[in-house]
């Protein structure tokens, strides 16, 4: 990556977390372009430079950040098989990872989170999308758990892969509202054991 790239790569990453803020704190609508700008320390003619509109740059920070989250999850995945773990390890694991994503980027959950219910978004298939991606990192090992026989045949893949992500992002919200005195790793065990009881029937 040359350093143009570089630096454009610095100022998309301002403005991203500059909007991801913002509108978290008072909603798409009420967050101007020039409030964006001002957040992240650049003049308003960069945004657009970047981005055609402010619709453009809330599409693209939907896919920078949910693939920050599938980038994390898949992540987690392959290094539990490079170290000869289970594919319900590899879950395991996946849990840990969204928790620790979510710790890192709070604002851009809550917005994700969201969003997810809103279904008059212009920007609503890029949500589908994006969605899909994650969602198909759990739906790949949970269905090689079930080839393996670590799951049941039965097990609803279509509907527990989301399921699982949505657990992961409703409990880590949670946590961090009401419950912010608990550490990630008290939050992790929860969600483990219910993977272990309720999943995997372990």
């Amino acid at each position: 990556m040359n350093s143009s790239s570089t630096r454009r790569q610095a100022t998309r990453q301002k403005l991203y977390e500059a909007a991801v803020t913002l509108i978290a704190e008072q909603g798409f609508s009420a967050t101007t372009v020039d409030e964006i700008a001002e957040r992240a320390g650049v003049a308003k003619g960069t945004v657009y430079y970047n981005f055609r509109n402010k619709t453009e740059l809330f599409e693209e920070l939907l896919r920078h950040g949910v693939g920050l989250l599938t980038s994390s999850l898949r992540t987690a995945a392959e290094t539990t098989a490079q170290h000869g773990g289970t594919k319900v390890a590899a879950l395991d694991a996946m849990i840990r990872a969204g928790l620790v994503f979510i710790d890192r980027h709070p604002a851009f959950t809550q917005l994700y989170v969201a969003e997810l219910w809103r279904t008059n978004r212009a920007w609503r298939p890029t949500l589908s999308a994006v969605r899909q991606e994650a969602v198909a990192v759990v739906e790949t090992v949970l269905r090689e758990a079930v080839e393996r026989g670590e799951l049941s045949e039965g097990t609803d893949i279509p509907l527990t892969a989301p399921a699982l992500v949505g657990m992961v992002l409703v409990a880590a919200l949670d946590w961090q509202a009401f419950q912010p005195e608990r550490s990630i790793d008290e939050v992790y065990a929860a969600l483990s054991r219910l993977l272990h009881g309720q999943v995997a029937g372990l």
